[in-house]
């Protein structure tokens, strides 16, 4: 056990933590344990002895265990800087464990940090060539790189090891939508909903796109399924709000309204939703209303340009 003082004046622990320097190490605590860094706070510091594979004995195999299950905490609470050291000193006792690999991939794909992500996914391959998910995985790390192609390519090959994977196949229709192909991710997006009609992002991407092909009507019905099996408040948060955009296109305003309502309920301090709500009211020529919604967006971002135009429009009317 260390105090917090004692933690930032040892000028070794940051690099045997894995950071560069001591201000890294002091800014990350900092981040992560805001109610913990007065001078006398005290911490626990974990470190790790190497040991070649042939010397593997419970407590050596318990050690690797204990980093992996620290490094899967970080993954989760969105530590994924540190989470990729954790995995990293994992695999120093077996280079080849593919798990690791993947997880080190995972966490720099969620730091940006997408070739790198698929130099890792590569190495896994090399130990385990039939897990299709590995090369989904580098599709999806393509895809985020802004290659959409190339994604494609590693979605090829994901396919021919699991042609009937539904997460292989929701994964294809997101590349074709990002090549505007939209008929083709519409069959993708089908065909997984024959396979598995009950994940609720399917259902409200396939919304998307029936509304990008000028179909509203069905779109509609693909929300109000969406809907009906989300369990994750923040999608359903933007379920409402597609669903809420459809219903505008289509003059239905008061249950565009409706819609708006659902989804501020879950996230009202998004602006766009605001901004859509206030248009909403506009074309009820309730410009009272709409008044107070841009309101709202101006007192979080008093320079957004839609609702200083709105709120001007709506003033002229009054």
């Amino acid at each position: 056990m260390l105090s917090f003082k004692e933690v930032l004046s040892n000028s070794e622990l940051p690099h045997k933590l894995g950071y560069k320097n001591s201000k890294e190490m002091e800014k990350d605590l900092r981040k992560s344990y805001p109610n913990n860094t007065k001078d006398d706070d005290e911490f626990q510091i974990f470190e790790f002895k190497k040991l070649h594979i042939t010397q593997w004995e419970g407590s050596a195999i318990n050690q690797k265990n204990m980093i992996v299950k620290k490094a899967d905490v970080l993954f989760d609470m969105g530590e994924y800087k540190q989470s990729s050291l954790c995995y990293q000193a994992a695999l120093e006792y077996d280079p080849e464990d593919a798990h690791l690999l993947n997880r080190i991939g995972d966490n720099l794909t969620r730091l940006g940090q997408f070739g790198d992500a698929i130099k890792n996914y590569k190495k896994a391959i090399k130990v385990e060539p039939d897990n299709e998910y590995l090369y989904n995985n580098i599709a999806i790390a393509y895809l985020n790189k802004g290659e959409p192609d190339k994604a494609l390519k590693m979605s090829d090959e994901a396919l021919k090891l699991n042609s009937e994977n539904t997460t292989i196949l929701y994964w294809r229709g997101i590349i074709y939508e990002m090549l505007n192909e939209f008929d083709k991710a519409l069959k993708y997006f089908d065909h997984v909903l024959e396979l598995d009609d009950s994940n609720p992002d399917v259902w409200n991407e396939r919304g998307t796109l029936l509304n990008m092909l000028g179909k509203s009507e069905e779109a509609l019905l693909s929300y109000d399924k969406s809907l009906e099996l989300c369990l994750d408040d923040f999608k359903d948060s933007n379920t409402w709000a597609s669903k809420g955009n459809t219903l505008l296109g289509l003059q239905r305003y008061e249950e565009a309204i409706e819609c708006y309502d659902n989804a501020l309920k879950i996230d009202d301090t998004n602006l766009i939703i605001l901004n859509n709500k206030g248009v909403a009211y506009m074309e009820l020529n309730d410009f009272q209303n709409a008044i107070k919604c841009f309101t709202k967006v101006l007192v979080m971002d008093p320079s957004n340009p839609d609702a200083q135009v709105l709120q001007e429009v709506c003033l002229d009317y009054l």
